[in-house]
């Protein structure tokens, strides 16, 4: 068996101090490490990690160093609404409001200053398939 031991999603950034304060102000993150090239967020309880890298930083193929398509980052919260709101008080880019799915969770779709999609769910409380 092939175990990992550790995964991180790194985001490519043109706004370091911008995308910082995105994460950390919308999640539980704090700053592990931060440097001008990257910085290091990690979630309060310590099992979660972002990083985020100037896109084009050496470390960075410059092949993909443009902005990102074809995927999205979840995050999955215990309340969507509450994310929602501090995304207005923000300005944060709202892609869609916060709906009820039909597979169960409660989605808010939001854009990253990078312009990556942000998928925020929760679970909605007593749910029937």
């Amino acid at each position: 068996m092939k175990t990992i031991n550790r995964i991180m999603t790194n985001i490519c950034s043109d706004n370091l101090p911008e995308s910082k304060d995105f994460y950390t102000k919308l999640f539980d993150f704090n700053v592990d490490y931060e440097s001008d090239w990257f910085i290091h967020l990690i979630s309060q309880d310590k099992k979660l990690e972002l990083g985020i890298i100037d896109r084009t930083h050496q470390m960075v193929p410059n092949t993909f160093q443009n902005n990102p398509q074809g995927f999205y980052i979840t995050f999955v919260v215990e309340d969507a609404n509450e994310i929602f709101k501090i995304a207005k008080e923000e300005n944060i880019e709202i892609v869609s409001a916060p709906e009820d799915t039909f597979y169960g969770q409660r989605r808010l779709l939001l854009k990253d200053p990078n312009g990556t999609l942000i998928d925020i769910s929760s679970p909605i409380k007593d749910f029937q398939y």
